[in-house]
């Protein structure tokens, strides 16, 4: 596997090889951004590949018109909007719909459709398979739905039970002729994301991966969102790392888990990552930033 090769210096590549495969999953990658982040969207276009993937999240507390109002922005911008669904958060089967067709209508042909993280649900959907079961994606003609992956498990649902539900849920969503793509929890720790995608591989070979990683941001930003996310086994690391925990959690810049990603791609076994999702946790524009600057050092350009 890729994780028994040596790993280069920090801040270097091993090879050409390593260096085109980072340029490819950042341009063939995604970014989250928040509703929030909509007055960031005009600069972030003119920084990122055309038609980039950008999925607008689900807050608790957001209303939907948020969602849409930035998703009608990133397409008249040229950029290829995906909403998340939370099932948890939908308060009624008419609010699912509604928010289906507003989704299409502001240029969604793909959605990332998601449990939600609420104890107690708003409405009649408990789990994501719930909403996959009503039709309504299939019904609107979305194309692919995204399911989330979770490389160090989650924190409420034993890993067999994901498994299974995953399972399912790829089957239904094929029977309905909608695609589905896996986009990945973020994680502190390579090697975990290297076995998860190793499992994905062996399971699915054939399911398009988007291994998470967060964006450049703060400290405290990555760690907030951390504890938030149920980034559970990076933050028990860290805890007992001290020093060395400092450097972890203070990068500016994920380089170094990309140039791991790139190296669990190359390690010679079948690996059907397609692409990074970067995490942006407020900070649209500086991760649009970020890949420009990767793809400009490559072509030896820059915006």
């Amino acid at each position: 596997m890729s994780e028994s090769r040596t790993a280069p210096p920090e801040g270097e590549f091993s090879g050409l090889t390593i260096e085109s495969r980072v340029v490819e999953l950042v341009s063939s990658g995604s970014v989250e951004m928040s509703p929030r982040d909509t007055a960031q969207i005009s600069e972030a276009a003119t920084l990122l590949p055309a038609n980039t993937r950008v999925y607008v999240n689900a807050l608790p507390g957001r209303l939907h018109y948020a969602t849409l109002r930035a998703m009608e922005a990133l397409r008249d911008e040229g950029l290829d909007p995906v909403p998340h669904i939370a099932a948890r958060r939908l308060e009624s089967r008419a609010a699912l719909e509604e928010f289906v067709q507003g989704a299409v209508h502001a240029g969604a042909h793909r959605v990332l459709l998601i449990g939600g993280d609420q104890p107690t649900p708003a409405g009649p959907y408990e789990s994501s398979m719930e909403v996959l079961k009503e039709g309504t994606l299939a019904k609107y003609q979305i194309k692919e739905v995204g399911f989330a992956g979770y490389p160090e498990g989650h924190p409420r649902i034993e890993q067999g039970d994901l498994d299974q539900a995953l399972s399912e849920k790829i089957a239904l969503a094929n029977e309905q002729g909608i695609d589905v793509s896996i986009v990945t929890q973020f994680s502190f720790v390579p090697v975990r994301i290297a076995e998860y995608c190793a499992v994905m591989a062996r399971t699915y070979p054939e399911l398009p991966l988007y291994v998470g990683m967060a964006g450049p941001t703060s400290t405290t930003s990555l760690l907030r969102y951390a504890q938030r996310c149920g980034v559970s086994a990076s933050l028990r690391a860290l805890s007992g790392m001290g020093v060395a925990a400092a450097k972890l959690v203070t990068h500016s810049d994920p380089m170094e888990q990309l140039a791991s990603l790139a190296r669990h791609c190359e390690g010679g076994g079948t690996s059907n990552v397609v692409g990074a999702h970067f995490f942006s946790f407020g900070g649209f524009a500086d991760t649009a930033r970020f890949i420009n600057r990767i793809i400009a050092e490559a072509s030896g350009s820059a915006v």
